[in-house]
């Protein structure tokens, strides 16, 4: 009793705010973040084609690795070093990479691991996150240890988001010229701002609320 036929209504809603953004829904990638769901709305998410699932904490991820092991699992949420042996190798992608010092600890652990770089493009002291203009630094030693697809941010929760997304597509752009690179995926946007995140080019968005609220 798992069907949720609301959230394909809400899938279709999503998909229609991103194309009236100015984005394409196939082509951006869409993560339905379940931290403190319930199993029933993983499954739910399945159902309607909502393959790559999110989750915050690595404890609570576990679990629902083992249960639906067909899903496409992602940690979006602050990965402690303490906590890397427990996430490394589990994930599709760790979008939350912020220190040089936890990519050596999933490199230790899993050198083949996909990350992504956490960037504090809005400079807020309580954010976790790379500063923008360590960026180029910390990537160029962080790919000598795992597999870096791109960059990660979270905007302000209050104010204008845009300025925050530009600044990531900045830095990737940057990045990419600089060394010689692609980076092709840019995780940026939720539930509150993922149509700004779009305008400003985001390739994967994480959404939670949009997508299973009633």
């Amino acid at each position: 009793m798992h069907r949720r036929p609301e959230i394909e209504v809400q899938l279709a809603a999503v998909r229609e705010r991103i194309r009236a953004a100015g984005g394409d829904p196939e082509r951006i990638a869409v993560v339905a973040v379940t931290k403190g769901r319930p199993l029933e709305d993983c499954r739910a998410a399945l159902e309607v084609g909502l393959t790559r699932l999110g989750e915050n904490r690595v404890a609570e991820a576990l679990p629902k690795l083992e249960a639906l092991p067909a899903a496409e699992w992602h940690l979006v949420g602050h990965l402690q070093s303490n906590k890397a042996r427990d996430a490394a190798g589990r994930f599709a992608l760790i979008h939350s990479v912020d220190s040089l010092r936890l990519a050596e600890a999933i490199a230790r652990r899993a050198p083949e691991q996909v990350v992504l770089l956490q960037v504090n493009t809005s400079r807020e002291p309580q954010k976790q996150g790379l500063a923008p203009e360590a960026v180029l630094e910390a990537l160029r030693a962080a790919r000598s240890l795992l597999p870096v697809r791109g960059l990660m941010c979270m905007a302000a929760a209050v104010g204008d988001p845009a300025p925050a997304f530009a600044e990531l597509r900045r830095l990737r752009d940057q990045c990419e010229q600089a060394l010689g690179i692609a980076l092709p995926i840019l995780s940026m946007g939720m539930t509150q701002d993922y149509e700004a995140a779009v305008r400003a080019g985001s390739t994967m968005l994480r959404l939670g609320r949009v997508l299973f609220d009633r």
